[in-house]
């Protein structure tokens, strides 16, 4: 049974990519859930809705050019591009899927950490204007 150990995910954001940076990744994707239940129905009977996705990135800090606080500062509430490939330098397949969009980043501080700890720089993007959640495999 093929597993992932996820140690080199490819993560970009508006073009730059800052997967040198990148601890943690995690794409989540959903659907409302619309209640259908009628009369006659012993219990609940739900279809699906409208689908929704967002980004959750925890980043090593950097303030260089061309690093995190300069390529995500400015782009908190404007949509963008993002691109997640769970092995970069791996060609996009079956089993290395790359998933993209555009999103708009809804949080982002700037400044997180403790004395003596890494500063760190999580960031959430949700999906934006109706555009989906593109998954491709070639």
């Amino acid at each position: 049974m093929p597993t992932l150990v996820f140690v080199d995910a490819s993560v970009k954001i508006n073009a730059v990519d800052l997967s040198d940076h990148v601890k943690s990744v995690k794409l989540n994707y959903s659907a409302e859930l619309q209640e259908a239940t009628a009369m006659g129905n012993l219990s609940k009977a739900r279809k699906g809705g409208l689908k929704d996705w967002s980004v959750e990135i925890e980043f090593y800090q950097d303030y260089a050019a061309g690093k995190i606080d300069a390529t995500i500062f400015p782009l908190v509430g404007v949509q963008t591009a993002f691109e997640l490939i769970p092995v970069k330098g791996t060609a996009v397949s079956a089993t290395n899927k790359r998933h993209s969009g555009n999103g708009i980043i809804s949080s982002y501080p700037p400044y997180t950490g403790s004395v003596g700890e890494m500063g760190m720089a999580p960031i959430t993007m949700e999906g934006s204007d109706g555009v989906p959640l593109i998954q491709a495999s070639s």
